[in-house]
């Protein structure tokens, strides 16, 4: 008989040709458990999900609580359904006021992933603004669907699938002389606060200020992308809360679902208006909002602010860098990375760090740089166990 391994690299999709193969059979908390019985301390939290951890037990109560109610019902939109209504209002209340529709309710279009929140927000953008061109910024990430692919500028991963969606303009990260690209054909512009795929670079207040006043001058939207940011990982629930400013559109996923699969665009609502006619429809998905990933996001925020995570960040992300002192660390607060010089030092640092049960990873853009994006629930006592491995296997 075949084994679990041995199936999975004949009928599942490889995305590689040298997956990790770890084979988990169980999480809990900070920690991954393998079919062998070992836990490994999850250092990236599966790429910035699992903020509250693993298996919080108020998730998964409201997970069985909803499953006792009702599963999926209809296409997204069309019947009232009190996860999705409550997760909608929960974020609005979370969100700033937006200076150019003041007292207007922020909006939500609840989907599966982070591409398909991009995905939507190109089209809400589009149809808003009546254009259809777009500026991105160099090494960032946005998705992997053809549209977010678009916006990024990396042609190793953009030439093999080529035609892609024209009219998008790549800009320099952090260069204020750039923005001057931005013009009345720009729909929108996408950004993120902290780049992700890059190893972590977070952004300059003044390139973000500077791009917000643009983009308020030239009637362009200005798109941050929260999904690796969002929820408290730089210890804000939202990183653009820190430089003062507030987006047109926002796009979350990741740690939305608490471990659920969970996207969002989010949107004041006479902006987000614009897809319910001419025409009607104009954006759908079936399994968008999914009630059970719904009522699962909504008590994973709870969780973060009843149990004070996002307070806790600051602290940590200063352990962190105490700790590896010495090493190249940039970032911002749980999520952070070590330069490592090149690919094979980086490699070597994440297979030492395995064999003694911490799970790390680098980054798509990045590869000579370890991650580091724990779970906001790691204590002290794990970021020097963890810090002084990485520094012995250096």
């Amino acid at each position: 008989m075949l084994t679990n391994r041995q199936l999975f690299l004949l009928h599942n999709a490889q995305t590689s040709t040298s997956p990790l193969m770890l084979e988990v059979v169980k999480a809990e908390g900070n920690y991954l458990f393998d079919a062998d019985g070992k836990k490994y301390l999850d250092l990236i939290s599966g790429i910035s999900v699992s903020n509250t951890g693993h298996r919080h037990p108020r998730v998964l109560a409201a997970i069985q609580k909803q499953l006792e109610q009702y599963l999926h019902t209809m296409v997204y939109g069309e019947y009232v359904q009190s996860p999705q209504t409550l997760l909608a209002k929960k974020l609005h209340d979370l969100l700033p006021n937006h200076s150019q529709f003041d007292q207007q309710p922020w909006a939500s279009y609840f989907t599966n992933s982070g591409s398909e929140a991009t995905e939507g927000a190109m089209k809400l953008a589009k149809r808003f603004t009546g254009r259809h061109e777009f500026v991105s910024f160099k090494n960032a990430y946005h998705g992997s669907t053809q549209g977010a692919l678009s916006l990024m500028d990396t042609e190793e991963f953009k030439n093999p699938f080529r035609p892609l969606l024209p009219g998008v303009l790549h800009l320099d990260f952090n260069v204020v002389s750039e923005l001057k690209n931005i013009t009345k054909t720009t729909a929108a512009v996408f950004v993120e606060i902290v780049q992700s795929e890059s190893g972590y670079i977070p952004a300059d207040i003044d390139f973000v200020k500077a791009l917000r006043e643009l983009c308020t001058e030239k009637g362009t939207l200005l798109v941050v992308d929260e999904c690796q940011t969002g929820l408290g990982r730089t210890g804000s629930f939202f990183a653009f809360e820190n430089y003062g400013i507030v987006p047109d559109i926002i796009l979350l996923a990741k740690a939305l679902g608490g471990g659920m699969p969970m996207g969002a665009f989010v949107a004041p609502k006479p902006i987000m208006d614009c897809l319910s006619q001419n025409p009607a429809l104009g954006h759908i998905t079936t399994f968008g909002g999914h009630p059970v990933c719904c009522a699962a996001a909504l008590e994973n925020i709870s969780v973060l602010q009843d149990e004070n995570l996002m307070e806790t960040v600051s602290e940590k992300e200063k352990l962190f860098r105490n700790e590896l002192a010495g090493l190249s660390v940039s970032g911002s607060g749980l999520m952070l990375s070590i330069d490592l010089d090149k690919f094979e030092n980086c490699k070597r640092i994440i297979d030492t760090c395995l064999a003694k049960g911490i799970l790390s990873d680098w980054f798509l853009h990045a590869p000579h740089k370890l991650r580091i994006a724990p779970p906001l629930t790691i204590s002290p006592e794990e970021i020097k166990w963890v810090c002084g491995v990485i520094l012995e296997s250096v």
